[in-house]
């Protein structure tokens, strides 16, 4: 057997497999126009098309044109004037940088070009073929800016020109490349109309916004639910902007529009990532729409690893997407705010949902994975909370706490209206809460049943097949802090009748251990008239922002009801009022809200277990007023992983049960 003969390719031949590589269908040869109509610093594209771009695909643009003794070689491959070096790819910020892009399309289609520039007087036609100029550029008229047209497209290509679809689905594929290219180019305008149409396919104007422009392309139904945000991270240097729907919105075809430094690319990983956060919320086999731009360092990104550009590499990959992942995931957590659910009856005589559904009948599931109880189900007992019996009108000066009142001597007492929060100070606590939540406790408290109290500060309760137990007065905490922020200026009032001496409270709050007083303290008399007068100062800021009235006579009418159905221990509040006085800084707005929030949450996580009617009632609070809320409030931060663990679960147990 003789060996083959290694020839050379003629350039013809191997300038068309490069053209082959680069120009694939009509977008390829679409996209990168548009780039290069982008880096002329154009502020208006039109796009001309005729069957599907095979035929026609034409490109006008204002730009800044191409000069007149450039046209010679501007088809010639490796023609740019873009870089000089190879050293220059690393700091490269236009789009094209290779040159191949006219060069490949003059091999594969019959190319002309016209173009002027703000120096030229009149402009210039020039036509193509092979990369070589064909004749002499020739004197036209026209404005400044550049028309390319490519006529014939895979004329000498027909097995290309067989594969390709249908000519509605690429002109298709021509309109979704400018439209992701109108959305992250908003002060662009952009026109796509097919000949022969008195009306464009698309059109945006220019100076518009990314929203905008996602309203016109993509329509309202996305528009309305989009949820903006963005990211900067210091430590690996990129910055993200963001255009993702909310929870409302799905659609069985994906579409997530990518930008990293200004290229339209793919990343299949990163839209793993953000599809898995969207999975917890969606039906499955539905998709959101996702519009991220990515800004990274030019010389963390390799733009140079497919012929297509479709593609890019850069340093801290995995990183960088975990960590947008987790900004999604922080978005999500609150933006079902315009969920909406519908439900259709049943018809008679129609089959159960079990008997459509015959192929999940087939996926068997273990005694050891059933989850035994639902979460959902309702016990009697909510609805008789056991009742407290006391005795009313008992001196408050009898004893070291404040006697427990009587139910009758709370009243609630709504809000009178929903006002808006301004104050920055109360957003950024919010945004605070949103972003340190823990997304694995969240998924486990938004399906906890209650099992059990075991004293006054641990519970038990059920995730799915796993029984954990958790520090209820730790996550009690919290949900009441969230709630004061959340429910700012807002809040219900719990009416006290009739209302406390505040000196008498404070004085008690004195008397007790929790205050810690001591002789060198001073004359108790006078300090509690000295935290009395500061209470009585900031008295407006309490009544305004939380509910908390204290009249000018001196007497606690009112305190803020948190969560419905739940009263504060009142044997707590002598201490809790002297707290206010003197751990509270009322001199400084953010630290002022945090403070109070903080130890108002630490004053309502505090039940009554002193008594057996307290302590039962206190049960039924917890299980019936306090873990619901959980579930619907809670944002837990990540130190409540530390307040949860672990005791068993069913896997185990069967386990140990098949030794026996």
């Amino acid at each position: 057997m003789e060996p083959g003969v290694i020839r050379k390719l003629d350039e013809v031949v191997v300038n068309r497999i490069a053209a082959g590589e680069i120009i694939q269908r009509p977008a390829n040869a679409l996209k990168e126009l548009l780039e290069n109509s982008l880096d002329a610093k154009s502020s208006h594209i039109q796009v001309q098309v005729k069957a599907g771009g095979l035929k026609l695909l034409q490109i006008q643009d204002n730009g800044t044109g191409i000069r007149r003794e450039d046209l010679a070689i501007v088809c010639e491959r490796f023609t740019t004037s873009k870089l000089s070096r190879f050293e220059d790819l690393a700091q490269i910020a236009t789009f094209g940088f290779r040159g191949e892009a006219l060069a490949s399309i003059s091999h594969v289609a019959h190319l002309c070009i016209q173009t002027k520039t703000a120096k030229e007087k009149c402009g210039f036609k020039a036509t193509y073929s092979d990369g070589k100029l064909l004749g002499q550029p020739k004197p036209c008229a026209g404005n400044q800016g550049t028309i390319i047209s490519i006529e014939d497209l895979f004329y000498n290509m027909p097995q290309r020109r067989q594969g390709l679809r249908s000519l509605a689905e690429e002109f298709q594929r021509l309109s979704d490349v400018l439209a992701r290219y109108a959305v992250h180019n908003p002060h662009v305008g952009f026109t796509l109309r097919k000949q022969g149409d008195a009306h464009p396919a698309l059109r945006t104007p220019v100076a518009s916004s990314r929203s905008e422009n996602i309203r016109i392309i993509y329509g309202a139904a996305i528009s309305k639910e989009l949820l903006e945000f963005s990211y900067r991270d210091d430590v690996f240097k990129f910055e993200a902007d963001c255009l993702i729907t909310q929870v409302n919105y799905s659609a069985k075809k994906s579409q997530m529009l990518l930008f990293i430094n200004q290229r339209l690319v793919e990343s299949t990983a990163l839209k793993a990532a953000v599809d898995s956060v969207y999975a917890t919320y969606l039906p499955r086999g539905h998709h959101p729409f996702v519009y991220m731009s990515l800004t990274l360092p030019p010389q963390n990104l390799d733009v140079n690893v497919h012929p297509t550009k479709h593609e890019v590499h850069f340093l801290y990959q995995d990183e960088i997407i975990e960590k947008i992942k987790q900004q999604v995931e922080a978005r999500l957590l609150g933006s079902n705010s315009t969920r909406t659910f519908y439900k259709q009856l049943r018809l008679p005589g129609a089959p159960d949902l079990d008997e459509t559904q015959a192929a999940d009948k087939t996926q068997r599931i273990y005694p050891k994975e059933m989850v035994r109880t639902d979460s959902s189900e309702q016990k009697l007992d909510k609805f008789l909370a056991p009742l407290i019996k006391m005795e009313s009108g008992v001196s408050l000066s009898s004893s070291q706490e404040a006697p427990p009142l009587p139910e009758e001597s709370f009243r609630v007492t709504s809000a009178k209206k929903s006002r808006e929060v301004r104050l920055s100070s109360v957003l950024d606590m919010r945004v605070r809460v949103e972003r340190q939540c823990s997304v694995q406790v969240r998924s486990i408290l938004k399906n906890i049943v209650y099992v059990g109290c075991v004293d006054e500060f641990r519970s038990l309760f059920q995730h799915e097949t796993r029984l954990y137990i958790c520090n209820t007065r730790s996550f009690s905490e919290e949900l009441f802090y969230q709630r004061l922020i959340y429910e700012f200026q807002n809040l219900s009032e719990i009416t006290i009748n009739p209302p406390l001496p505040l000196k008498e409270l404070l004085m008690l709050s004195l008397d007790s251990e929790a205050a810690g007083w001591t002789p060198e303290d001073g004359d108790k008399a006078e300090l509690a008239a000295s935290a009395a007068e500061v209470l009585l100062k900031k008295a407006p800021i309490m009544r305004e922002y939380f509910g908390l009235r204290i009249s000018e006579e001196g007497n606690v009418e009112s305190l803020p009801s948190l969560v419905a159905q739940h009263r504060p221990n009142v044997a707590h509040l002598p201490v809790y009022l002297l707290r206010l006085a003197t751990d509270v800084d009322w001199e400084h707005e953010a630290r002022c809200f945090e403070t109070f929030c903080r130890e108002t949450a630490r004053f309502y996580s505090k039940l009554d277990w002193r008594e057996e009617s307290a302590g039962a009632h206190s049960r039924w609070t917890t299980e019936h007023v306090l873990f619901p809320a959980f579930r619907k409030y809670l944002l837990p931060p990540p130190r409540l992983k530390e307040k949860i663990f672990e005791l068993t679960n069913l896997p185990t147990l069967y386990k140990v049960f098949e030794r026996c």
